[in-house]
């Protein structure tokens, strides 16, 4: 799955003075997922919508399979599309959405199997004959799939796939949909805005914002190894604090106190920092920074704290007895990342 099959380079579109995508690479192997996340604006739909052929670049290239397909129609790509509300055919069965776009593929019969096939790939053996309106939000999101699906297509786009599901359906939806995708071993592109989603089912994740890529990478390099201090703090739970570098592995926080950090760029000694701690690095300790705990929140035998410091406020998960609302506390760290501030 080493081998690259689609590439977006250099693309930029823009909307009047606005740049929804500004000169964006990606690359992706044959068979693998990409996820593109971002919070809204940051234009990864628009990104979507260039490689579906909806819309098109002002410059840059989609290259799919080695060929440039930038100029072609959307019905010419031969990609296969999951739209955000699924866009099923209310009146038609489930068998007969997946059959729609196989009107021109043989004899009925030879429809008839590859919509049997299709709903057994997404484990809809004998749905075929059920009513859309019978269905669960989570059987429609894979008929959409396999309806994307039965015309063979080269590529699979998904438009925020699971946003119109209730909580309680997306975690066993996105394992099922995991699972056909790794079956089906399709090239697939998906936008999301959750990240919990884009870690899931994603085999990189393109992190987006402002229609620029902040980075590419495995879920766990993006949440270890974040390159900007945007992804660091979009990508997982994080609290922000400011300090000065001292070299050597250290900042000294405004608050007062020294913490050992990981520069993800390079910083000097002298240098105005962003310190960026993950709640499950941060420990309560006898001594160190001192806060006051002012929020509890019960996840089970571990607790989501967050305590007020001078400068800001940190977040740390402990077991859920540790300390309750309104003690003193102190507070060390294992791991952090520093980010320079940007130089007036």
């Amino acid at each position: 799955m080493s081998d690259v099959f689609l590439e977006l380079k250099h693309l930029t579109k823009r909307f009047g003075d606005h740049v929804a995508v500004g000169d964006l690479s990606l690359s992706v192997p044959r068979g693998a997922v990409l996820a593109l996340l971002g919070p809204s604006g940051s234009g990864k739909t628009t990104t979507l919508r260039l490689l579906a052929g909806f819309e098109r670049p002002d410059t840059g290239t989609v290259v799919v399979d080695g060929r440039d397909v930038t100029a072609l129609p959307p019905a010419e790509r031969h990609f296969g599309m999951v739209f955000q509300h699924y866009a099923l055919f209310p009146h038609l069965t489930a068998g007969e959405n997946v059959a729609f776009g196989l009107a021109r593929r043989g004899a009925p019969a030879g429809r008839d199997a590859r919509v049997a096939e299709m709903l057994s790939l997404v484990d809809l053996d004998g749905f075929g004959g059920r009513q859309v309106g019978e269905l669960s939000g989570g059987q429609q999101q894979r008929v959409a799939v396999a309806r994307a699906l039965a015309p063979e297509p080269r590529v699979l786009l998904l438009d925020e796939p699971l946003s119109n599901l209730d909580p309680s359906l997306r975690e066993r939806t996105r394992r099922e949909m995991r699972a056909a995708l790794d079956r089906i071993g399709i090239t697939t592109v998906f936008v999301t805005h959750e990240q919990e989603e884009a870690f899931a089912l994603g085999d990189s994740v393109a992190v987006l914002n402002h229609g620029h890529l902040e980075q590419v990478g495995t879920p766990q390099e993006l949440y270890e190894q974040p390159r900007t201090l945007f992804v660091a703090t979009f990508v997982g739970r994080a609290s922000v604090l400011g300090g000065v570098m001292m070299g050597g592995g250290r900042v000294r926080l405004d608050a007062g106190a020294e913490w050992p950090v990981d520069a993800s760029q390079e910083a000097a000694a002298g240098d105005r920092a962003s310190l960026v701690v993950r709640p499950e690095a941060v420990r309560f300790t006898e001594t160190g920074l001192a806060g006051t705990v002012t929020e509890r929140r019960y996840t089970g035998a571990r607790a989501l704290f967050t305590v007020s410091v001078s400068g800001g406020t940190v977040e740390i998960e402990a077991p859920a007895r540790a300390v309750s609302v309104g003690d003193s506390v102190h507070l060390d760290v294992e791991r952090a990342l520093a980010f320079p501030e940007a130089k007036e």
